[in-house]
C-alpha cells in the first residue's frame, strides 16, 4: 500500500511505500482490532469525564464504564460487580495474588504455582516466599501441561492460594484448569487463573476463584487488565484504601480505553470459533512442515490440547538472536524463548521446566486475519533462513561419519562459548570415538544443561550426565550410534 506525505502550500506531494510485513507475535500482543479503535475514537468524545461525579458528563463516562464491565463479565462468565479494570495484566495478577495471600493469612502462607507460570505470577511467589512464606511449584511434562493429580498433591492445609494458567504463552499448551479447579475446590483452596492468552477464545471453565487478563492480549488497547475475585473469595486489597473499581484498583480510569478493550473482547468472540478453526489449521501446517523442510528441528507444546494460533519449535545449532534478525529481514516478525535471544543469556523458565530444547527457539502466534499465503511464504524462506545461520556458526551438515577405533573418549572445552556453540562442538567431534565412547563437553552456559540431552534425544545418543566442573559443568554424551 502507498502512503502520502503532504508538503505546504505550493510543495510537491511526495509519496511513501508502505510495505505490509506479515505479524506472526500476537502472543506478545495482538493488533488494535478494528472495532477496538472505532470505539476508542467515541470514547475519547464521550468518555474523558471522571465517572465518579454526578454531573451529565461524569454520569455519561459513568455509563459507558458499566456497560463496558457487563461486555467483559459476560464473556468470562461473571458477575459485574466481580470484575474490576486495572492498569494491566500485570498489576492485575499482582493484585490478585497479593490480595489472594492477605485474605487468607489465616489459613497459611503456602502459594502452589505451576513451573511454567508467567513471570508476573513467578515474580509475585519470589517477593512471598522472600517474605517468609514458602512456594511449591508443580512440574510439567514435556509437553508443558501439569498433572491434575500432582497439583492436588501438592495443596496442603496451610495453602493460601494456588495458580494456574489457562494456557501457556510460550508453547501454546492448554492446562487442565477445570480438573485442578475441582481439586482446589476440594481442598478449600481458592484458585487464581492467569487466562490472558486463551481468554479471547473462550471462557475459562471451572470452580476458579479468581482470573486476570490483558486486553492487549487481543486486540484492545495496551494499559487495560483485567481482575475477577469471585463472590465468597476472601480477598484484602494491598496497598491504601481506593474508592474507585471497588477499592481492588487504584486510580483514574481510562474509560475510553476500557471501552475499547471491552468491545475487541465481544468482536474477537463473535469471531472465535470461526478463526480458531481456520488458524488451527494453518497451525498444523507448521508444525507438520517445519520438521519436513528443516532438518534436526523439535516442535514443543501439546499436539492436541493447544491454543489455535500458536506453534512453537526449536532448532538445532542455531543462534536464536541471529534467527530472529534474519527472519525479521526476510520480512516476518516472530519471537522465541531462545536464551541466545535473552539479556540474562539463561533459557525460558518455561522451555527449561518442560525439559526440550532452547536453542533456536521460534514461537509463531499467528493474529487473527492471517492469511494464508503467508504462512506459506514463511515456510518457503524458513529453510533458507535456518542454514544460512547455520553455515554462519560452522554447524556440521552430514551424519556422524563412521569412527576410527580410537580415542573412546574426548574432551570438548566450550567454556566461554554461548549457545549453541557447545552443541554444535559436541555434534562435530560424536563421529571421531567408536559406538560406546564418549564425549565430555566442558561449558558455563546454562542452556547446554538442556540443549545437550535434548540433542542426545533427536540424535539417538546417550546422554550419560553432568558433574561440576571448575568452571563451568561437565556434561558426558555417550555414542550409541
Amino acid at each position: 500500500m502507498a502512503a502520502g506525505v503532504a508538503g505546504g502550500p505550493g510543495r510537491s506531494r511526495a509519496r511513501v511505500t508502505v510495505r505490509i510485513v506479515p505479524y506472526f507475535d500476537a502472543a506478545s500482543t495482538a493488533p488494535l482490532h478494528p472495532v477496538a479503535r472505532q470505539a476508542l475514537h467515541a470514547a475519547l468524545d464521550e468518555g474523558w469525564a471522571d465517572p465518579a461525579r454526578l454531573y451529565r458528563e461524569g454520569r455519561r463516562a459513568r455509563m459507558l464504564l458499566d456497560a463496558a464491565r457487563e461486555t467483559a463479565a459476560e464473556a468470562v462468565g461473571c458477575r459485574p460487580d466481580e470484575l474490576v479494570f486495572t492498569s494491566s495484566g500485570t498489576r492485575a495478577v499482582h493484585t490478585a495474588l497479593a490480595g489472594a495471600l492477605a485474605g487468607r493469612r489465616r489459613t497459611g502462607r503456602h502459594l502452589v504455582v505451576s513451573a511454567v507460570e508467567h513471570s508476573a505470577v513467578l515474580h509475585g511467589a519470589e517477593l512471598h516466599e522472600s517474605d517468609g512464606g514458602t512456594v511449591t511449584e508443580v512440574p510439567v511434562d514435556r509437553a508443558g501441561a501439569v498433572s491434575p493429580d500432582a497439583f492436588a498433591h501438592a495443596l496442603r492445609p496451610d495453602t493460601a492460594v494456588a495458580c494456574l494458567q489457562s494456557a501457556n504463552h510460550e508453547v501454546g499448551t492448554v492446562q487442565p484448569v477445570d480438573e485442578v479447579a475441582g481439586a482446589c475446590r476440594a481442598a478449600d483452596v481458592p484458585l487464581l487463573v492467569d487466562a490472558a492468552q486463551s481468554l479471547p477464545w473462550g471462557a475459562v471453565p471451572g470452580t476458579w476463584s479468581l482470573l486476570t487478563a490483558s486486553a492487549h492480549k487481543w486486540g484492545g488497547p495496551a494499559g487495560v487488565g483485567l481482575l475477577v475475585v469471585r463472590k465468597g473469595t476472601r480477598f484484602a486489597p494491598p496497598g491504601p484504601h481506593d474508592e474507585r473499581e471497588s477499592g481492588r484498583a487504584a486510580g483514574f480510569e481510562n474509560v475510553p480505553a476500557i471501552v475499547a478493550a471491552a468491545a475487541a473482547l465481544r468482536a474477537v468472540r463473535g469471531e472465535a470459533a470461526a478463526e480458531a478453526a481456520r488458524l488451527r489449521v494453518l497451525t498444523e501446517r507448521i508444525r507438520a512442515r517445519v520438521p519436513a523442510v528443516v532438518p534436526d528441528v523439535e516442535v514443543v507444546g501439546d499436539p492436541v490440547r493447544r491454543l489455535p494460533h500458536l506453534v512453537t519449535f526449536s532448532c538445532l545449532y542455531v543462534d536464536g538472536e541471529t534467527l530472529l534478525h534474519e527472519l525479521d529481514r526476510a520480512g516476518f516478525s516472530v519471537s522465541s524463548g531462545s536464551s541466545c535471544t535473552s539479556s540474562t543469556l539463561t533459557p525460558s523458565h518455561v522451555l527449561k521446566a518442560m525439559g526440550v530444547l532452547s536453542e533456536g527457539n521460534v514461537r509463531v502466534s499467528l493474529p487473527t486475519g492471517t492469511a494464508e499465503e503467508d504462512v506459506e511464504r514463511f515456510l518457503g524462506v524458513l529453510p533458507g533462513v535456518v542454514a544460512t545461520v547455520r553455515e554462519k556458526l560452522g554447524a556440521p551438515s552430514s551424519p556422524v561419519p563412521p569412527a576410527d577405533p580410537e580415542p573412546a573418549s574426548l574432551v570438548v572445552d566450550a567454556r566461554g562459548k554461548l549457545c549453541p556453540i557447545p552443541v554444535i562442538e559436541l555434534a562435530k567431534v560424536i563421529g571421531d570415538v567408536p559406538v560406546g565412547g564418549t564425549v565430555t563437553v566442558l561449558s558455563d552456559d546454562a542452556a547446554a544443561r538442556l540443549d545437550i540431552p535434548a540433542w542426545c534425544g533427536m540424535r539417538g545418543q546417550t546422554y550419560v550426565g553432568e558433574e561440576p566442573a571448575d568452571p563451568g559443568v561437565a556434561y558426558t554424551v555417550r555414542r550409541s550410534s
